[in-house]
């Protein structure tokens, strides 16, 4: 494949394309003139590319030149009509089938928008006429509701265009529906010619052992509400957005509604600007609800799969990625809302609460989209587990905290360790606890002068015990989620008995003396 140079031009006005566009149009025609009349291809670009763009500009070429008509389709009712407001601006013509169209007019239209449901439904009641549909175009195409619709277009060219050629289904690989893919400009590419922003990652350590994998082969829903809607990790992500999005535009994204409730709730209560939406809110409540996050600057929307695509917003300065995810795409899809660039926005921060990062790579990382296409379980199988991912964590008390405990000269304990050695000398895992729960109470009583201020400390060491149970739950091989939520609840209740019981005689034993009365 030719590669496609980018060259520094002003920003487009009007209809005006970027080289890189004008050059992927003249690639994917190429294919079309010398491939098959049934030929499937697919093109990637990341998003912020400009897929849309270029499909209009391709669909507007096409009816000038050709005598057949174009269907385009999508997996969603608002993509439908942003697809066909762009089509309308590139002097395209079109009708767009959805459940309340008439389609007595159809003859008079060469170009069709569709979504996939309301489409295989008319097809199948035989409402709209297809035989003369010479291409047929596929956005977000790794959605597999398309592939039901392929039997109807036998004799058509199909292009698929998506950010990421691999499958949302293990099962059917993109590449069993395709004949070849197209590769389009990196994501680095954009970012140094200035068409995306950069982002600057945060990111968080963070125990997941305890969620689940679903049959669709992604963390469920029920898993991540259990862990994400925890009192700890809405804590964790309030100071996470404290410290590094305060003032700014922010979109944070949920495994689950209750989740971004929980969400909502707690950055209310905070007395800062947020509201929640997802796929329940009616048509207008979402327009006010967007319309509002436009216009405010400094914004928090929380919100649940609803704006992953089709969602368009600029002004964004920082994602906050509030849960965890299997899916390459997904993560490239909630990332990219936040990479559009406006005015002087070369950059936008990244706030990862999944381990994401980790698990995938950098967002933008110079990933091979031909291998990943020809061989996506060979990409998918190497992928880390949370296991795997999470035991390469070295856990370290953050440094504002460490300040608490300044008169101890370690604060560390290491649960492996303690567990293999325990282990070997035939111990019951039992004392790796108690021995941590000893070591607790004596920081906590070194940096105080009576058992109330002991008993103070011991609550701030909450994400310090929350990472000690994680650990001590992996080596003992039980990562259920009402299991760690006892023994972490357990764990609190006996360091607070612990200081109440022995701080007198810990106390004597570092100082040397009593505690004053």
């Amino acid at each position: 494949m030719t590669e496609i140079k980018i060259a520094l031009q002003e920003k487009k006005t009007d209809k005006e394309l970027y080289s890189y566009q004008k050059g992927a149009i003249d690639q994917i025609f190429e294919k079309f003139e010398t491939a098959a009349d049934d030929y499937h291809l697919l093109y990637q670009l990341p998003t912020g590319g400009g897929k849309t763009v270029i499909f209009s500009e391709m669909v507007r070429q096409y009816l000038k030149n050709h005598t057949k008509k174009v269907l385009v389709m999508t997996h969603r009712v608002e993509l439908c009509d942003q697809t066909s407001e762009m089509l309308t601006s590139f002097g395209v013509e079109n009708k767009v089938v959805n459940s309340k169209a008439n389609l007595d007019d159809q003859d008079r239209y060469s170009c069709f928008v569709a979504m996939v449901e309301t489409l295989n439904n008319r097809l199948n009641d035989d409402k709209l006429d297809i035989s003369d549909i010479g291409l047929v175009i596929i956005d977000e195409a790794h959605y597999n509701s398309f592939t039901k619709l392929f039997k109807f277009f036998e004799k058509s060219f199909v292009l698929g265009v998506t950010a990421t050629p691999l499958s949302s289904n293990k099962e059917l690989p993109m590449k069993g529906n395709y004949d070849e893919l197209i590769v389009g400009e990196t994501i680095e590419s954009l970012i140094e010619h200035e068409f995306l922003a950069r982002a600057e990652v945060f990111q968080y350590d963070m125990s997941l052992t305890s969620l689940e994998i679903g049959s669709h082969g992604d963390y469920t829903v029920k898993s991540s509400e259990d862990l994400y809607s925890s009192t700890a990790m809405l804590d964790k992500l309030l100071k996470a957005y404290e410290k590094h999005s305060k003032g700014k535009k922010t979109l944070i994204f949920n495994n689950g509604i209750n989740t971004s409730i929980n969400v909502y709730q707690t950055f209310n209560a905070a007395g800062l600007p947020v509201m929640h939406l997802d796929n329940t809110a009616t048509k207008k409540q979402r327009f006010q609800i967007l319309k509002w996050f436009k216009e405010t600057p400094d914004a928090i929307l929380t919100s649940v799969s609803i704006l992953t695509t089709g969602f368009d917003e600029p002004t964004i300065n920082t994602i906050i990625l509030n849960r965890a995810t299997k899916s390459l795409t997904l993560y490239y899809q909630m990332i990219g809302r936040g990479s559009r660039i406006l005015n002087n926005k070369s950059t936008f921060t990244v706030i990862d609460l999944g381990n994401n990062h980790l698990r995938f790579g950098p967002w933008g990382a110079d990933l091979d989209w031909q291998t990943i296409f020809k061989s996506p379980n060979f990409y998918i199988d190497r992928l880390q587990d949370d296991e795997t991912i999470e035991g390469k964590f070295k856990h370290e008390m953050p440094e504002e905290l460490r300040t608490e405990f300044a008169k101890s000269d370690e604060v560390s304990f290491d649960i492996k360790n303690v567990y293999r050695n325990a282990t070997a000398n035939g111990e019951s895992s039992k004392v790796v606890l108690e021995r941590s729960i000893a070591q607790h109470a004596k920081i906590c009583i070194e940096n105080s002068e009576d058992v109330y201020d002991a008993l103070a400390l011991a609550k701030l060491l909450r994400d310090d015990v929350d990472q000690r149970i994680q650990t001590y739950a992996k080596c003992i091989s039980r990562s259920t989620y009402s299991f760690i939520h006892w023994l972490k609840d357990d764990y609190k209740k006996k360091l607070n008995s612990y200081l109440r019981q022995n701080f007198d005689t810990v106390f004597e034993e570092i100082h040397g003396h009593p505690p004053e009365d």
